[in-house]
């Protein structure tokens, strides 16, 4: 894909690995939104999905790489012929294409899971990257827990899958095992071992189970590695993925010690960090690196009095580097007009049509009534609140709670709108919130399903901060999580539990085959 030896692919699995994340389930709409703004960050080859997962997986990739332009579209496959077919089918349609195959090669694996024998496995890893290379010039191969691989059998594999045609070789710190020195000599010892190395570009794809994920795919560069797979928001099943922020600013940052290029515009990391979270339903912690809402904040008196003077007394980064517009702190209120609105959207890295703009601006104005100063925070989870809603089936009518301290029982009424019918019921809890979340379920009946997390946090100061709520439902096996916000605690709470209701019902199509395995 590139010459450069200096320049780093950036290879992003937020709408595969990501969305094995627990709980992060997304429709097409979503997908194909967030597979556009990694295009336009220029991400070099995008992940997007496990076609033989499910009918919905194979549609989403198809239709992500039906919209694609520069970037090349993968898709994720097993070394089973079928998996592989059905991967082509769906990324067929990009003018740039992958497909993206893998076996595991640790003896843990081979034992346990594959039930295989090396040899058979060696075959499998010829046989697999052969099939696929006569299908499509790009293709990845993948030593699932390649880091706890004995090294002898790890380079024959290498060997024999480049030999086969795969012109980039992936070395999977699956489980999060690894640290950076010995990441570092693994992928030093197949760049000096393996003979026809020179024919492939090696890959990372570090897990996050010690922290040191960013650490590990870092220190594979240095050893020679050119992509890194990475997710926004380093979301990813178990403690997640090499954050993709974290690694484009860490080589744009310290060009003194890793002296490597992205294709990457880092300016557009904030909004893609914002569309991620407000799709997924996952908050952003405050102190995350590069796109927590601390990240570039100061409150120690020492640390002020030194901005002041000079801003790289304690910034190493300016937030205008990660899109935050910190000069536009200009705060809305109720005479705000629609031009000053959408300018505001704009620099908060929002820009929306006008059917969307329009009913945004209806929200906040209604926001405004409500509240005398409306904030950056208020409008970022006012817009990432109606991302949320496209398309949903169940939607929120009407809803009034009764509860007090001088109340026999708390109740709520409410109406929904299912698939355009509106419904209505009256349902009585131990408190406003069960009373509310009991009638949700009197009108969408969810026998299986666990309220497992229910959490309000205020998005600004004040006593007329939005409530911002996150809840998270589990019905066999299927996590989703939902997001509300709204002056109203209630309102908010509401809107949250009926938005991991609408992620349930779609994750309710989706399925995986048996044993579809984790890279």
């Amino acid at each position: 894909m590139t010459t450069d030896s200096n320049r780093v692919i950036i290879f992003d699995t937020t709408l595969r690995d990501g969305e094995q994340s627990p709980g992060a389930s997304m429709n097409l709409e979503e997908k194909l939104r967030i597979a556009s703004i990694l295009e336009e960050m220029g991400v070099d080859v995008i992940e997007a999905g496990f076609p033989i997962a499910s009918e919905g997986d194979f549609e989403s990739v198809s239709e992500i790489a039906k919209q694609a332009k520069n970037a090349s579209i993968c898709g994720l496959a097993r070394a089973a012929r079928g998996d592989i077919e059905r991967c082509f089918n769906a990324v067929k349609h990009a003018p740039k294409h992958r497909i993206h195959t893998f076996i595991s090669t640790s003896p843990l694996h081979m034992k346990y899971k594959l039930q295989m024998e090396p040899d058979a496995v060696l075959a499998k890893v010829k046989e697999s990257v052969t099939f696929a290379r006569s299908l499509v010039e790009d293709v990845e191969w993948s030593a699932e827990d390649g880091t706890r691989t004995e090294a002898d059998f790890l380079c024959r594999c290498v060997e024999a899958a480049i030999d086969a045609g795969a012109r980039t070789i992936n070395i999977p710190d699956t489980v999060g095992y690894t640290v950076p020195e010995e990441y570092y000599a693994l992928i030093d010892m197949l760049m000096n071992r393996v003979p026809n190395i020179d024919k492939a570009i090696i890959s990372t794809h570090c897990h996050n189970d010690l922290g040191l994920a960013v650490a590990n795919s870092l220190s594979a560069v240095r050893a020679g590695a050119r992509q890194v797979e990475c997710t926004i928001n380093g979301l990813g099943e178990r403690a997640g993925n090499a954050a993709l922020e974290e690694i484009v600013m860490a080589l744009r940052t310290r060009k003194d010690f890793l002296p490597y290029d992205t294709g990457i515009k880092s300016e557009l990391i904030t909004r893609a960090s914002r569309m991620v979270s407000a799709i997924t339903g996952f908050s952003v912690q405050p102190n995350k690196a590069i796109v927590g809402k601390n990240a570039f904040a100061h409150e120690s008196g020492i640390h002020q009095d030194g901005m002041l003077k000079h801003a790289g007394t304690y910034e190493i980064m300016t937030p205008e580097s990660v899109g935050l517009d910190n000069a536009n702190k200009i705060v809305l209120g109720k005479h705000s007009g629609r031009h000053a609105f959408k300018d505001k959207l704009s620099a908060l890295g929002y820009e929306l049509g006008d059917n969307a703009l329009n009913d945004a601006f209806k929200r906040f104005k209604d926001l405004a009534d409500q509240k005398k100063d409306v904030y950056d925070e208020d409008i970022i989870a006012l817009v990432d609140d109606e991302v949320m809603r496209v398309n949903e089936r169940v939607k929120l009518k009407h809803f009034q709670v009764t509860c007090g301290t001088h109340v026999k029982e708390q109740i709520a009424a409410l109406a929904i709108e299912v698939d355009g019918e509106e419904r209505k019921t009256i349902a009585a809890g131990d408190g406003p919130v069960d009373a509310a979340f009991k009638a949700i379920k009197e009108i969408v009946p969810l026998p299986n399903a666990h309220l497992e997390l229910y959490q309000v946090h205020a998005v600004t100061k004040g006593t007329d901060a939005q409530a911002e709520v996150t809840v998270r439902l589990e019905e066999d096996g299927k996590t989703v999580n939902g997001r509300g916000a709204d002056v109203d605690t209630m309102v908010a709470s509401v809107t949250a539990y009926l938005n991991a209701v609408n992620k349930l019902l779609v994750k309710r199509t989706k399925g995986k085959p048996e044993d579809i395995g984790t890279i």
